[in-house]
């Protein structure tokens, strides 16, 4: 039996001391931590600037080299005639408008970067499109939003009036005002209103002096224009009055059900992961039946089941699946809510170093969910530190060969849905380091976990031709009853991201079309150089059974290794929407960031923008959003 995690030690990494402890949870578990998500952990360990020196803050630095730019460059700093930043390349279109803000050389990505990504079309006028993402042209991240009226064409953004709500909760005063904001997820009902769920939370001692450690999840409704404004204050769906910093509301997302003659049409569903003082991490879910103007009390959805037989030696208050993340509802065209999710409490044997999907049911419109179901084994993405150096307590996707470009967080995670021709038909994909094109018998296999960060390790992580992350699909013809994968070893199961060369393909979003099509989008590495040089691309792929896919590539470039906060942060996850054609969301990295060229901005001589050099690019990039319109051929 192999321990998920270890003591909480002390990590030196150049002249930064890392305490794991000192962030504004600072009583969360080492496996709370582990799981917490990318977005509220890089936030809540933003008080560690305080702690660098000079010194340090000068090796992190991406000016040490400043670049001027070249005016054939694009940088989306300067307006176009509208006003807005808008940019294509090729085919691929720009979502935020925003123009690209000018941030000091040691706050990279702050009051510049977007990431995180979600994405939705109206079922009833597919070309009406919603997407939101972390937004962090205010210094702080916050939920940022988008529409479309014209299939993804042009865009108009904005921000959720996310920065205040009633202070009742809070102490009894008069306003909470959140210091940052995030994990945005966006749907529509069949009335024509979008909705944003988006994740609150106050960073704690370290970066401010208020004592606050609160956290919260909102819910904003764009009542019938399409995404263009969000209602004020947002509509709470769990708020969690913290003063000691020992408990996180985490990575919520958001459905809704948006089939005619459902018998919940319309009603709203929001899940999340509360990390609790005794060390747990259950999944909870809550829904509103009146187009989120008031929401449920919260139901358990991570329930006790046999398989979870690890518990870590941490309190059972709602059953042994004490340990769960990465939640995802969806609903059926008969009304069933489903909500997949990873669950940590699996007990593993020898090096192996898998864990679990589960999948739970609801019939009655989220008040009681039926027994947890497996979905199928996977496993996550290698330990950063030992196969890149860097990023020391994630996981992330180290590229082939000797460089140590990709050191941004990244972990595997399911995302799935029901078939709107065929309730009965449940899929589910999800990435996975070991699978059937792994070829562990030339070098690619399990090595259990990291005695420093609990992290996988696995044989051959580096050596081209050998691991290979990859998007696979485990399926249900019974109404989620029973899986594939349940009883099958991912080594078997099918893999959804067909490519030409085998590379790694992670942060996948699966959607169905109105036809029955379930399409997946991905990030790929399979194009060109990427593999090698940790470059990124996107790829859809799409099947009318479920079983043959055929694939495209989205991007029509491909995309350095983010060097925005240091590299180490991308977002969790991309999203995709699916009506009639497919519509991917990604985060991009084919703009620069900016910078004050150094030795202007002085008496007599005027500021000069440039771009800059990175530790893991040639040059430092920016984080924006853009998707593209594929259709449904060869």
């Amino acid at each position: 039996m192999n321990i998920r995690y270890r003591r909480a030690v002390a990590l030196v990494v150049g002249a930064l001391v890392l305490l794991p402890e000192a962030f504004a949870q600072s009583n969360l578990t080492p496996m709370q931590r582990r799981l917490i998500s990318g977005f509220a952990s890089h936030e809540l360990d933003e008080h560690q600037g305080g702690l660098q020196t000079a010194a340090a803050v000068q090796a992190r630095s991406p000016t040490a080299t400043a670049l001027p730019v070249h005016p054939s460059v694009p940088t989306s700093y300067a307006p176009a005639e509208n006003g807005s930043c808008g940019e294509q390349f090729g085919s691929n279109i720009k979502i935020n408008q925003n123009c690209l803000n000018l941030s000091d050389s040691n706050l990279q990505g702050r009051a510049q970067a977007q990431n995180e990504t979600a994405i939705a079309a109206d079922p009833n006028h597919p070309e009406h499109l919603v997407a939101a993402y972390n937004d962090y042209r205010r210094g702080d991240g916050t939920c940022g939003a988008a529409y479309s009226l014209d299939g993804g064409q042009h865009w108009s953004d904005g921000l959720a009036p996310a920065g205040f709500t009633g202070g009742g909760p809070f102490g009894s005063v008069a306003r909470e005002y959140w210091q940052a904001n995030g994990d945005p997820s966006v749907a529509w009902d069949t009335k024509g209103n979008a909705y944003l769920a988006c994740q609150s939370f106050m960073r704690g001692l370290g970066v401010t002096n208020n004592g606050d450690f609160s956290s919260a999840v909102y819910l904003f409704r764009s009542t019938q224009n399409s995404g263009a404004s969000w209602n004020f204050p947002g509509r709470p769906v769990v708020e969690d009055y913290d003063t000691t910093g020992a408990s996180l509301e985490d990575k919520p997302y958001m459905t809704v059900d948006d089939h005619e003659g459902s018998p919940f049409q319309d009603r709203v569903y929001v899940t999340w992961t509360e990390f609790a003082a005794d060390g747990t991490g259950y999944v909870w879910e809550s829904h509103s039946n009146d187009y989120g103007e008031h929401f449920s009390a919260r139901v358990l959805v991570s329930a006790n089941s046999a398989f979870c037989t690890q518990t870590y030696g941490l309190p059972t208050p709602q059953g042994n699946c004490n340990e769960n993340q990465d939640s995802q509802p969806f609903t059926g065209s008969d009304g069933a809510l489903y909500v997949a999710y990873n669950s940590y409490n699996n007990t593993v044997a020898g090096l192996d170093n898998r864990n679990q999907i589960l999948l739970v049911k609801s019939t009655d419109g989220g008040a009681t969910f039926g027994a947890p179901v497996k979905v199928a084994d996977f496993y996550d993405l290698p330990d950063c530190l030992t196969y890149q150096g860097q990023d020391a307590g994630r996981a992330c996707v180290p590229e082939k060969g000797s460089t140590t470009n990709s050191i941004f967080r990244a972990n595997n995670y399911p995302s799935g849905g029901a078939n709107p021709r065929d309730p009965q038909q449940v899929v589910v994909s999800f990435g996975s380091y070991i699978n059937r094109n792994s070829k562990e018998s030339t070098g690619c296999s399990p090595n259990s976990f990291s005695a420093t960060t609990g992290q996988n390790l696995f044989t051959g992580v580096k050596a081209p031709g050998g691991c290979a992350n990859q998007i696979l699909l485990s399926i249900s013809s019974d109404g989620g009853a029973t899986f594939t994968g349940g009883t099958q070893d991912p080594r078997v199961l099918p893999v959804v991201s067909v490519q030409k060369n085998l590379a790694d393909a992670f942060w996948q979003w699966a959607a169905h079309t109105q036809s029955g099509t379930f399409a997946v989008s991905y990030y790929d590495r399979s194009y060109g150089n990427d593999n090698l040089t940790g470059f990124l691309d996107v790829s859809a792929s799409w099947s009318q059974d479920a079983t043959h896919f055929s694939t495209k590539r989205a991007t029509s470039s491909s995309m350095p290794p983010p060097t925005q906060f240091s590299g180490s942060f991308f977002g969790d996850y991309a999203g995709l929407a699916a009506v009639n054609t497919l519509h991917p969301i990604w985060m991009d990295t084919r703009n620069a960031g900016l910078v004050l060229c150094p030795g202007t901005g002085l008496p007599l001589v005027p500021p000069q923008v440039c771009t800059a050099t990175a530790a893991n690019a040639a040059v430092a990039n920016d984080q924006e959003i853009f998707t593209t319109s594929l259709s449904l051929d060869n």
